[in-house]
């Protein structure tokens, strides 16, 4: 990742004047306000504005959230203003105001001073959005990437399924800068998505993108130049196995490696002792190849002698011994379904917080049961060892 000077800390109440002209500006796009500030909590967790139109005219959408559920208000005038000055009033440790001409990044430190990051627009704004109940993205269809990378149906899905899965993984307030690093990362649109959703909770973030192809390095850094995000979005060409960052992941993301290129990013998050992994595995030939080598356990003969099934039961058991490899490595895991199946064949993500804690005698031995039974040794095993 790119190294930066540091930001000189300014005075917080000019900083917080400079934010309330930019929200009641005519130019304001979106608007987003999180965290706290150290020894204070926030009477809301979270405040989303925007402007709307609607038929009443032009209004600022503001949206709160209590932790319980979101509360939402289009005012104008003298109320939106009122409105604004109560939520500057709330300590929320960290705003991320857009407009058409800026982005303005806002933190405020432990000392109660401001660290602020300003850069141009990410891109030509839209329309106000109208007023209407279709389905809550978590990355707005009208936003500047979709117009990059293309905004299909399927691929919206894909995204907002990506984004709830990295938002139910990450806790409300974030370090910042926030850095992550998206190994075997395609042609990226989810690494922009993750970051473009990240950035808008108010954090300064900094993304690394890592595949092995130099056309897919010169494409992406190209769609980061034109989204205005080349300082904090950078890649990289090389393996997954060496890739070599200055600063280690806050996140791993892994969605798009294949087969043991998964172990190998699950390998190098628990070296790197990441906090956050999110990783989506694709094929899994590896195991399917051991099992279909080796005689079953009685009475489990059915389950490998048919390819289709050998396959599936290999998929199941990858994944098992992955999410089982990370907790004996102090990570708590879920697995859970990425997009329904309906979309993809392949579904399934790893979701893993990193707790530290040691393995329990009873997991190493239920991994021990597993892999013996079954008469498998995991890739990602072997490059944990």
């Amino acid at each position: 990742m790119k190294s930066r000077m540091e930001v000189m800390p300014e005075p917080l109440e000019s900083v917080l004047a400079e934010v309330r002209e930019l929200l009641l500006a005519p130019g304001l796009t979106r608007a987003v306000a999180a965290g706290r500030r150290r020894g204070h909590t926030p009477t809301v967790t979270r405040a989303q504005l925007r402007p709307v139109t609607l038929k009443q005219g032009r209004k600022l959408q503001i949206v709160t959230d209590d932790g319980a559920r979101p509360f939402t208000r289009n005012v104008d005038g003298a109320e939106a203003a009122a409105a604004v000055d109560a939520l500057l009033a709330e300590p929320f440790g960290n705003w991320h105001v857009e407009t058409d001409a800026a982005t303005v990044q806002v933190r405020v430190t432990k000392k109660g001073d401001a660290q602020v990051h300003r850069s141009a627009a990410v891109a030509a704004p839209s329309t106000p959005a109208g007023h209407d109940r279709a389905k809550q993205w978590l990355l707005d269809p009208g936003d500047p990437l979709f117009s990059v990378v293309g905004g299909t149906a399927a691929k919206r899905r894909q995204i907002d399924a990506f984004l709830r899965a990295l938002a139910a993984t990450l806790p409300d307030d974030l370090p910042t800068p926030l850095r992550v690093v998206d190994l075997g990362c395609g042609n990226a649109y989810l690494t922009f998505a993750a970051y473009r959703y990240l950035a808008g909770r108010g954090v300064r973030v900094e993304v690394v993108g890592i595949d092995v192809r130099e056309d897919q390095r010169v494409r992406n850094s190209a769609v980061a130049a034109e989204l205005g995000c080349s300082d904090d979005v950078t890649f990289v060409a090389g393996t997954i196995e060496e890739a070599q960052l200055p600063v280690p992941p806050d996140l791993v993301l892994a969605l798009h490696a294949c087969d043991t290129a998964t172990d190998q990013a699950l390998a190098r998050a628990v070296d790197w002792e990441a906090r956050w992994v999110l990783a989506a595995p694709c094929c899994h030939h590896d195991i399917a190849a051991q099992l279909k080598r080796g005689a079953a356990p009685e009475p489990y003969g059915e389950v490998t002698r048919h390819a289709i099934l050998r396959e599936r039961f290999a998929d199941v058991l990858t994944d098992s011994l992955r999410a089982a490899l990370l907790r004996l490595h102090g990570y708590r895991v879920e697995v859970v379904e990425f997009i329904d199946s309906a979309h993809t064949p392949r579904n399934l993500m790893l979701r893993a917080r990193r707790t530290g804690a040691g393995p329990t005698a009873e997991q190493r031995a239920e991994y021990d049961s597993l892999t013996g039974q079954w008469g498998v040794t995991p890739a990602l095993a072997g490059m944990l060892s």
